[in-house]
């Protein structure tokens, strides 16, 4: 898969949790700390790292380590991608 993983992630961040915001997020920013994303918003995250890269995110897996900064989110994608 030759798609940016978190360039797709940033742009879908961004319509939906910083709509008209513009103050860019960095990749190793923290989405929970900076409280772009609630309790609701991670799993709607979740939502859309699964419809849009065809993987399934475990409720073990739902954890900040995979998916709280967009180089964990990219990581775990490839990770996930890599066993598939």
């Amino acid at each position: 898969m030759n798609r940016d993983i978190k360039q797709a992630v940033r742009h879908y961040i961004e319509q939906n949790f910083l709509v008209g915001a513009d103050t860019p997020i960095a990749d190793g920013d923290s989405l929970l700390q900076l409280q772009i994303v609630d309790s609701t918003g991670f799993l709607e995250l979740v939502n859309f790292v699964e419809s849009s890269f065809g993987v399934k995110v475990d409720d073990e897996e739902m954890v900040p380590e995979n998916l709280e900064t967009l180089d964990n989110i990219d990581a775990f994608v490839r990770r996930k991608l890599a066993a598939a």
